[in-house]
């Protein structure tokens, strides 16, 4: 999830920078990316230091903010575009820029962008434990999202084939972030690359303000939704703390370190050891985009692989979840698991496939050596000290200590439970 953040935040840096490109006429360069992706992932960590309140408020204007920019964007592609393309090209038009000759192995390429919109969907598993009623309104979140997001994705997806002036314009921008040429060549009528890489040439002061408006849209969306990607992490590590998963949570000091919470009831330890991480990942932009982006497709992978886990549960041993909660998917329960397992076990191979013909040291897909690592380390953690100190989730209060408690206030401590009797009354 830290992962995640980082690339939600990089991709507001991105945004970020496509909009000075646009105020000043030419790029700018890696560094200066890279320290407002520093700046990002510094005021999500403010953010989240503010408590779930802080995020949940923020999360709610997103919503909103979504929506409308939906209905902005569509609208201003539709009517200022000089000429809409046509049905044909936008649902047959085949483009080819990976060098790839199979047809069906491109396609399938194209799934990875769709993919990565998933990733982040079960954050509001990650702060159930803050929610009231969460065994209903968390599932109920992680579907409307994923729906939304759907509906949201094709709508938005359809005013830009429709309004798209110059595909090979988009391949040869200047712009940190390809959509952003998109946008200019609409509000400017441009249909050709003559001025590649020349930033703002040929634009009229609507133009770039239209250009500009649309750049701050999706920017203020993507770090609205790459915030709560930092807060799923940061109690993500409370979590692990609290159930002895982390290497330094059998010592009692570092146990409480993790799991500390501000006035504002937020876990700031992990907020900030995220926003560090994030910082630290987002400088490997600088030496090499290749490195950063194995970093990136790493952490996809593996978000992936850890939404499989209980899937495959479901699916080799479906009678391990003999109880179930007030949401079920009921007799549908297994046949959807087994979809699930099959479409991730195929999107995760699709993930360490190079995109790129001819396979080179710039276009190797680096992604499974950095997942490879990252499993040698977990194979490695879990033999050097897991075994011994991690024996699964921690629970709060027993089912047998609850009915001998009657009578009796149960407090938990960071040690375990104690009893404190009830004052006698007078």
């Amino acid at each position: 999830m830290i992962f995640t953040g980082t690339s939600g935040n990089l991709s507001t840096a991105l945004y970020l920078a496509s909009i000075i490109e646009l105020s000043i006429g030419r790029p700018i360069t890696r560094v200066q990316i890279t320290a407002l992706a520093w700046g990002v992932n510094i005021l999500s960590g403010i953010v989240n230091t503010f408590g779930t309140r802080a995020v949940g408020a923020l999360s709610a204007f997103n919503l909103w903010w979504t929506l409308g920019g939906t209905v902005v964007l569509v609208v201003t592609l539709l009517v200022k575009s000089p000429e809409k393309n046509t049905g044909t090209f936008v649902f047959t038009d085949y483009e080819n820029f990976t060098g790839w000759s199979s047809k069906t192995f491109v396609v399938l390429l194209g799934f990875l962008q769709a993919v990565y919109t998933l990733e982040g969907c079960e954050t509001a598993a990650q702060v159930a434990e803050e929610t009231s009623r969460a065994e209903m309104l968390a599932p109920l979140a992680i579907i409307s999202s994923i729906i939304g997001s759907w509906l949201i994705g094709v709508v938005y997806m359809l005013a830009l084939l429709f309004s798209i002036r110059s595909i090979s314009s988009i391949q040869a921008t200047g712009f940190a972030i390809p959509i952003a040429q998109l946008f200019f060549d609409v509000f400017n009528d441009r249909t050709d690359d003559s001025d590649n890489g020349v930033i703002g040439a040929g634009s009229t002061k609507q133009g770039k303000s239209l250009t500009f408006m649309c750049i701050v849209i999706i920017a203020l969306a993507q770090f609205m939704a790459a915030v709560t990607a930092f807060a799923a992490s940061s109690r993500l590590l409370y979590s692990l703390a609290r159930d002895n998963a982390v290497p330094t949570a059998h010592d009692g000091f570092y146990k409480k370190w993790f799991m500390a919470l501000n006035r504002y009831q937020a876990p700031y330890v992990g907020v900030w050891i995220s926003v560090i991480v994030g910082c630290a990942v987002s400088c490997a932009y600088i030496g090499s985009p290749i490195a950063f982006n194995a970093i990136l497709s790493s952490a996809a992978i593996s978000v992936m692989l850890s939404y499989l886990q209980p899937v495959i549960i479901r699916v080799f041993w479906p009678n391990s979840f003999r109880e179930r909660g007030p949401f079920t998917l009921g007799k549908w329960s297994w046949p959807i698991n087994v979809a699930s397992f099959l479409f991730t076990v195929f999107v995760c191979v699709l993930f360490v496939l190079p995109t790129s013909h001819p396979v080179s040291s710039t276009t190797m897909n680096y992604a499974i050596v950095a997942v490879g690592a990252l499993l040698l380390l977990v194979v490695l953690g879990w033999f050097a000290w897991g075994k011994d100190t991690f024996k699964g989730a921690v629970r709060t209060l027993e089912d047998e200590e609850a009915e001998e408690a009657e009578g009796d206030v149960v407090k938990e401590t960071y040690d375990g439970l104690e009893k404190v009797p009830e004052k006698e009354k007078d």
